[in-house]
């Protein structure tokens, strides 16, 4: 790990996690408020990235704003707006999906043809479903046994709520993957490929030009080490400093909050 604060004359480009680095639940976390508005101030880009297939674009957008945060539906990428865009990328995809109504708002937006009949699916989009029961596993065995590609809308297992944690997107997945025998073939969310491939390009900015921040070593900081973006890992979410002293996963730096980004952006504030 490199100094604690980078030298933000080398940084155009910031990426930011959601829960655990910007807010807590219904809580802004200390300093998200200043350090968004000197970046603001500072002609500094900005994207909000999430994992998220339970809300939509504006969902999110909403939400930041409810904190008093400067917010643009264009800024924000969450895991299930990056599969919509994933399929529109396809030849007359038909999608049979797994989750949430956000879920299907992406899809719906961007005009991807869905179906509730899996002999017709073509793909099988999954993201947390809390209405996932045998029915709808067994529905999407038979699509994907039928042929229909497994695509995963982020690699997440669990998701935590309220100092609870519940089974999120992967834990239906795995679920699928057994009764259907077989693998899944794309995973979109943090941190694939391209999940980075698509920020960056959103961005317009070279990898080199961008920091990724976030609470999480396995999505976020993965995400932006995988990328070639600088990282920097926030202790207000799932990661304490006893994790990351034994994980493999190094950050370029090492933040109690964002209030040390704010240091770095305004030594006096």
């Amino acid at each position: 790990m490199r100094r604690i604060l980078p030298d933000l004359r080398e940084v155009d480009g910031f990426f930011f996690d959601l829960d655990g680095t910007i807010m807590l639940g219904e809580r802004l976390l200390p300093a998200a408020a200043e350090t968004f508005s000197v970046l603001r101030e500072e002609g500094k880009s900005i994207l909000f990235l999430s994992n998220t297939t339970t809300r939509t674009r504006s969902d999110c957008q909403a939400r930041l704003q409810a904190f008093g945060l400067e917010a643009h539906v264009n800024e924000v990428v969450t895991a299930a707006y990056a599969a919509a865009v994933y399929f529109t990328e396809l030849h007359e995809p038909v999608v049979y999906p797994v989750g949430e109504p956000a879920l299907i708002h992406e899809l719906d937006e961007l005009g991807i043809r869905r179906t509730e009949d899996p002999l017709r699916a073509t793909h099988v989009l999954v993201g947390m479903d809390m209405h996932f029961d045998y029915g709808r596993l067994h529905q999407a065995m038979k699509a994907v046994r039928g042929g229909a590609a497994l695509i995963a809308a982020n690699p997440d297992p669990y998701c935590p709520v309220d100092g609870d944690v519940i089974p999120d997107t992967w834990a239906m997945v795995k679920a699928i993957e057994a009764a259907s025998c077989a693998e899944t073939q794309v995973v979109i969310g943090k941190p694939s490929d391209y999940y980075a491939r698509k920020a960056l390009e959103w961005s317009g900015l070279p990898a080199k030009r961008c920091l990724m921040v976030g609470d999480r070593l396995d999505t976020d900081i993965l995400l932006g080490l995988g990328s070639g973006m600088r990282t920097a890992l926030v202790l207000t979410g799932v990661t304490a400093r006893s994790d990351l002293d034994m994980s493999p996963i190094r950050p370029d730096y090492v933040w109690n909050s964002l209030g040390d980004l704010l240091k770095a952006l305004r030594p006096d504030f």
